[in-house]
């Protein structure tokens, strides 16, 4: 009985750490600070037009004021937009719509709380195993046979969430923005290898392929 107690709070450990950890640490060690009025009023009417709704928005200060970076970090009803005021300030507002977007989409699929799940899930088997709960054997099966699956879900709930970007915005812009950022951080979109099939989210290039693609197929 002990032993499933512990088991089950490592589960719930690594749960928190995927899903919290994250904005824990943004609010703690990041240089945040409250929109401007200006600022706030631009964001509110972007993230109309994106469809992202959260429950708070940070400027992050970062240490390169030309850093492009936006993400919404937390729980349901704690999430945080976190963006760098070059997202305002050197972005065309198409460009900022759609990274907007992609963000809303990931929300809206729950992206955050799948790879929370998945690596508690891992984890705690892998404590199973430590602890001789369950048979080496077995638990290793179950451990390849879920981190497969985490790994081809994971990939089609990103693609997902950039369906309901596109749904929002258009595929398009979407993908502009993503092409648009990968310049600006001197990058060239990677496609993927045998070497990406084990990553939750798939490489940008095959996103955007995957959203021109679609694009096409919208203006048949």
């Amino acid at each position: 009985m002990l032993t499933v107690a512990l088991l089950l709070g490592v589960v719930a450990l690594a749960f928190l750490a995927v899903e919290v950890g994250p904005l824990y640490a943004a609010d703690r060690f990041r240089e945040l600070r409250e929109p401007t009025g200006p600022e706030r009023a631009a964001l509110d009417e972007l993230r109309r037009e994106a469809g992202l709704g959260v429950d708070r928005v940070a400027i992050v200060e970062a240490a390169d004021p030309d850093s492009i970076d936006v993400a919404v970090k937390g729980p349901p009803r704690r999430q945080v937009l976190f963006l760098t005021e070059a997202v305002l300030t050197d972005l065309d507002e198409d460009v900022a719509v759609g990274l907007l977007a992609a963000e809303a989409g990931r929300v809206g699929t729950y992206y955050g709380e799948f790879r929370a799940v998945a690596v508690a899930v891992v984890v705690g088997l892998l404590a199973a195993i430590v602890t001789a709960t369950v048979a080496f054997d077995a638990g290793f099966l179950a451990l390849v046979t879920i981190g497969v699956a985490s790994f081809w879900v994971g990939r089609r709930v990103q693609y997902a969430a950039d369906d309901r970007a596109a749904d929002a915005v258009g595929a398009t812009r979407v993908a502009d923005a993503f092409e648009r950022v990968a310049e600006l951080r001197g990058v060239e979109p990677e496609t993927g290898d045998w070497s990406t099939w084990f990553e939750v989210q798939p490489p940008l290039g095959d996103r955007v392929a995957a959203l021109r693609e679609r694009a096409a197929s919208d203006g048949a």
